[in-house]
């Protein structure tokens, strides 16, 4: 997204990991959306800065440490020399913990050595020896606890000093991390996010103001601190403290509810009332997620079964524990808890559920994106908020309030002063007592009884007022309110949807790339709908994706890409972090994702599509995928499923004969193993390169799709004296570069040639790179071509590399492709630049090969019989 007038600098700060805080991320999209350079800046969950996109807003988390926590610490005294003496060694509970677990399991294995070597007579008096280390060892620990327990129990009682440096440092350590950051960006506007966000940033905004730049700041006071009950008796103090000193140099305060604003005005004697902005739903999304999982069909449910829906943050003071226990009395009744990871809570409320016997009828379904839950939620029938009666609670509208609204559900509310006087107010739902199981169950089945009327009440009105549209319009006034700057229009194509990518060394940090936008017909109502996934290789999947569409009008796809650190950013509709995949909730979320929204899916590599689930290959994932009803083909690209023996056999420059020490025998293994999945699958296979139809006879060649458009190149070939001949080896072992680099480099010192080698170089530089060379010289170890020939084919390049005859006869189609091997390749090349011409005309016959082979048709068609309902 550009434009000719610069645009306002907005930075969004949150002390948290941004992930899952709905607010913020609407926040900095809407800004966005408005026409702010947007930078959301969050918290890494590592020691290194990651950066990525989310939609067009730039996202930086940055690390924190913990040196002014520590160095508190320390000051505050634990106990001196004696401590470190009693203390050595055990930082905290966790690490008693560990200790006694060391000592115990040592302890169990000496004294079943003490066993063996008892049932012989020469090994008694060894055993007598072991035994008396052993009543040693153990006294020294039992020592070295009572001494670390007295120590514990002389430490002064840590009572709140008042000052929240001292109470809650950690509030320094996020200045000493954020604030360099944002004074580097130079925003224009900073607004901070909740009480950890406040004095970075008060600080970082004064700082800049006192370096001679502008800017101002707004506080968004995400709940009321003072009526919150923090898990630690410091953040008490600390929290309503920091509030105080900064809430009054802001230029603006902002928070959720018109009770939070007037209590805040009051508190600290604001002379304006803070603006109110709810946290609510984008309605624009909404329905955007038709055909995805649903709440109802995560839990495995029919639609005939009375389903209430719990979504958001668990804790004791959400008082879900009313609602396990009211399940009791509603037979047949089911509960859907959405949860983001296993809390404590959590697991204390599925124990509850166990005691009272209804733990089969709760069922824990992951989260989905913030744009997403309103069509997540919507099969439910009712949806729960059973709040305690704490000041926060009394005083503000939940955020799933809206959430439920716009699933159009009823809601069962406990009777906190602001949400009960809400729901029947608007006679949207049931209110019962808080903390009452008994009039929970009468909520419920007054609600139950009421469905329809309850939902006729839900109106256009009350969406419209709860709508993140509606919401966030006030805050961009406001913006441009307290800074006087007013952002230009931004260009049409702005979505609500944005899902967050990394960036990459070879991005440009300044804009998303272009490259990355979608060229197929997204999932959707097409009768047959398409996945693709997971590893993208060289983007096929997403070229695949683009001529399957582009051919045929009843074809929709997604694709799926699993990233790695080492993987590059080829187009995707869904990338999934390759660590969040060890994750079970992530794994469930992949099936939950694909199962009921597929018809077919075109397997990787052999990869599994649903993470670790099931496996390390796609195999594990099969009798799920069936008994969905998906059809599944298995595509190969290369040494997934390449016999090394085979091809050491047929190819006496086989790229094996270079690969690093036991790459071999772990690629065998692995080949092996997916070719035995292929044969006994009985599914259709298809493989991108000739070869592979030796080692997988049973499969269709899909040949490998370029952009024949974007690499076709109009610069003459072979015009000037000297050649320019390029090599681009991805890894020098697979192209056979050392056995052809003198032979080349040769020629290039005698002047007969100008060779270039790219190595390490982004894919941008690549491709200039080949728009330049009049020869692109691609492998002399596989035997096949593949992708980057046949980009140097589309762009009309003359490729030399070594192709076998039996890898060429499996697919019945002869490339204009110059065969040389690295013996021959000097007089290849000598007679290539005797005959400019000639060459140049070779040039053009594989620009029209890759027109006919590679443009994706032939691919498309090759799936035709697959892609069939």
């Amino acid at each position: 997204m550009s434009t000719s007038v610069a645009r306002p600098k907005l930075a969004v700060i949150v002390a948290n990991g941004i992930d899952g805080d709905s607010r913020v991320q609407k926040t900095a999209l809407a800004a966005a959306r408005a026409g702010w350079d947007v930078t959301l800046i969050g918290r890494s969950s590592s020691k290194h800065t990651q950066r990525s996109w989310f939609g067009p807003v730039k996202v930086v988390r940055v690390p924190v440490a913990s040196h002014m926590k520590r160095r508190v610490a320390a000051r505050a005294g634990q106990g001196g020399a004696r401590a470190h003496l009693t203390q050595f060694g055990i930082k905290d509970r966790a690490g008693l913990e560990q200790l006694r677990a060391a000592h115990g399991a040592w302890v169990r294995e000496k004294t079943a050595r003490i066993g063996w070597l008892s049932q012989s007579s020469a090994g008694a008096p060894a055993a007598v020896g072991l035994k008396a280390v052993v009543r040693a060892r153990r006294g020294a620990h039992k020592l070295r606890l009572k001494a670390y327990t007295w120590e514990q129990r002389r430490k002064p009682e840590e009572k709140p000093t008042g000052d929240w440096r001292k109470d809650w440092p950690a509030l320094l350590d996020l200045d000493l991390a954020f604030g360099p950051v944002i004074e580097k960006l130079a925003p224009d506007v900073i607004h901070a996010n909740d009480i950890t966000a406040i004095n970075l940033g008060a600080m970082a905004a004064a700082r800049l103001r006192a370096s001679g730049r502008k800017c101002v700041w707004l506080y968004d006071a995400h709940e009321y601190v003072a009526g919150v009950e923090w898990p630690q008796p410091r953040m008490n103090t600390a929290f309503p403290a920091v509030e105080k000193e900064f809430i009054a140099k802001a230029d603006a305060v902002v928070t959720v509810s018109p009770e939070i604003a007037e209590v805040i005005r009051k508190d600290y004697g604001l002379a304006k009332t803070p603006l109110v902005v709810r946290n609510t739903p984008v309605r624009e999304t909404i329905g955007g997620a038709a055909g995805r999982v649903s709440v109802r069909q995560a839990c495995g449910l029919d639609d005939g079964v009375p389903l209430l829906v719990y979504s958001g943050w668990i804790s004791s003071e959400r008082g879900l524990g009313t609602a396990v226990e009211g399940l009791a009395q509603l037979p047949g009744y089911h509960l859907a808890i959405v949860a983001g990871k296993r809390s404590p809570e959590l697991v204390r409320l599925l124990a509850l559920a166990e005691e009272t016997g209804v733990r089969d009828r709760i069922h824990v379904v992951p989260y989905v994106a913030q744009h997403e839950v309103a069509d997540y939620l919507s099969t439910a029938d009712l949806g729960l908020i059973c709040s305690q009666r704490t000041i926060n609670y009394e005083l503000s509208l939940p955020t799933k309030t809206a959430e439920y609204l716009h699933a159009g559900l009823p809601i069962i509310a406990s009777d906190v002063k602001t949400l009960s006087a809400f729901v029947r107010e608007h006679g949207v739902g049931e209110v019962f007592v808080s903390g009452e199981a008994g009039s929970f169950v009468e909520a419920v089945t007054r609600g139950f009884a009421h469905v329809a009327d309850m939902k006729a009440q839900i109106t256009e009105s009350i969406l419209t007022e709860l709508s993140w549209e509606h919401q966030c319009e006030g805050l961009m006034a406001l913006y441009s309110e307290i800074s006087g700057l007013t952002p230009p229009a931004v260009a049409a194509g702005f979505s609500w949807g944005a899902v967050e990518r990394a960036i990459t060394d070879a991005d440009d940090d300044e804009e998303p790339r272009e490259e990355l936008e979608r060229g197929w017909t997204p999932l959707g109502k097409t009768p047959v709908r398409l996945g693709l996934g997971p590893a993208n290789y060289a983007g096929q999947l997403a070229a695949f994706a683009q001529a399957v569409t582009r051919e045929r009008s009843d074809v929709s796809a997604e694709v799926v890409k699993h990233r790695t650190a080492q993987t590059h950013e080829y187009p995707a509709d869904v990338y999934v972090e390759g660590k969040a995949l060890k994750n079970l909730d992530v794994q469930l979320e992949q099936v939950q994702r694909m199962v009921p929204r597929y018809t077919h899916l075109i397997a990787d590599a052999f990869r599994p599509v649903f993470g670790g689930l099931n496996g390390d290959s796609i195999e594990g994932d099969l009798p799920a995928l069936r008994n969905g009803g998906v059809k599944v083909a298995l595509l190969a690209h290369g040494s997934e499923v390449r016999d090394p023996a085979l091809h050491r056999k047929r190819n006496p420059y086989s790229l094996f004969l270079d690969a690093p020490e036991g790459y071999e025998e772990k690629l065998a293994a692995i080949a092996e193993r997916n070719r035995r999945i292929a044969r006994e699958s009985g599914l259709p296979v298809f493989v991108t390169t000739p070869d592979l139809l030796l080692d997988l006879p049973m499969a269709t060649w899909a040949p490998l799709v370029v952009d024949v458009d974007a690499w076709a190149c109009d610069r003459p070939v072979m015009k000037r004296e000297r050649p320019v001949v390029l090599h681009a080896p991805s890894a020098r072992w697979t192209k056979g570069t050392d056995r052809v680099l003198p032979v080349l480099q040769d020629l290039h010192d005698r002047g007969r040639i100008d060779f270039r080698l790219a190595e390490q170089v982004s894919w941008n530089t690549v491709r200039e790179m080949v728009m330049e060379a009049d020869i692109v010289i691609d492998q002399f170890a596989i035997g096949t071509y593949g992708t980057f020939a046949c980009e140097g084919m589309a762009a009309g390049k003359p490729v030399v590399a070594y192709l076998d005859k039996e890898s060429i006869a499996a697919c019945g189609v002869t490339p204009p492709i110059v065969n040389a091997t690295p013996e021959t390749l000097g007089s290849v090349m000598e007679g290539l630049l005797a005959d400019p011409e000639g060459t140049a005309r070779l040039g053009e016959e594989s620009a029209a090969f890759a027109r006919e082979y590679h443009d994706g048709t032939a691919t498309a068609r090759a799936l035709d019989g697959f892609l069939t309902r």
